[in-house]
């Protein structure tokens, strides 16, 4: 059975990794390693630049496979998994569909979900984004598409308070196979015409307003 020792866990890195940052230097002569060729656990393992010591690490003899808790450095109070094949996690077999099984929560600060080389997809009975802001720049909810953004369904309701607005610099189109119908207290129409002899009803400046093809 192998045996728990401390073993002298001192690295000295210049730089910290970075060339901004003078040299780092970690001490630490009570580290407990566990472990055998197949996996270990170690308490106050101090990282290859010397820079953060990690209270509890978890790691097979794969560098790029490990679990660590560190305590100090520029990762202070971090939480870091990092596995070269699939991460997963699964709870909730014991709850009812109404109740909430898995929470994630950030106290302070942003929720960052990337895919650098794939897909983010989200699957449910029911999908539901809100964003809360107290204040007129807060409650937004942001997307932003290279190319475009497809949505298809039964049915596509929006209802916007004070105001909505469809806009493009190039072509638009509104179709319906059925019965269109359009209702406002005041329906105004515009051409380009009016941006060379106004209207009656001042429809060059709303082709001011609206035209984008000059920037």
């Amino acid at each position: 059975m192998p045996q728990a020792h401390n073993i002298d866990n001192t690295k000295t890195s210049v730089g910290g990794g970075t060339p901004d940052k003078g040299t780092t230097t970690k001490q630490n002569y009570t580290a407990i390693r566990y472990g055998n060729e197949k996996g270990s656990i170690a308490f106050g393992h101090i990282h290859q630049l010397g820079d953060v010591t990690s209270g509890v690490m978890l790691r097979t003899p794969d560098d790029e496979h490990s679990f660590t808790m560190d305590i100090d450095g520029e990762r202070k109070g971090w939480t870091s998994s990092v596995q070269p094949g699939n991460f997963q996690l699964e709870c909730g077999s014991a709850k009812t569909e109404d109740e909430d099984s898995l929470i994630l929560n950030a106290k302070n600060g942003n929720i960052d979900i990337t895919a650098t080389n794939g897909k983010i997809r989200l699957q449910g009975t029911d999908i539901e984004i809100i964003a809360i802001g107290s204040e007129g720049d807060r409650g937004n909810i942001k997307i932003d598409a290279t190319e475009n953004i497809l949505v298809e369904c039964n049915k596509y309701l929006l209802n916007a308070k004070m105001m909505y607005r469809m806009c493009s610099p190039q072509r638009g189109e509104i179709i319906s196979n059925g019965v269109m119908k359009m209702y406002g207290s005041i329906i105004r129409g515009v051409t380009d015409a009016c941006s060379q002899k106004d209207s009656k009803v001042g429809g060059k400046r709303i082709v001011s307003d609206n035209n984008q093809l000059g920037g």
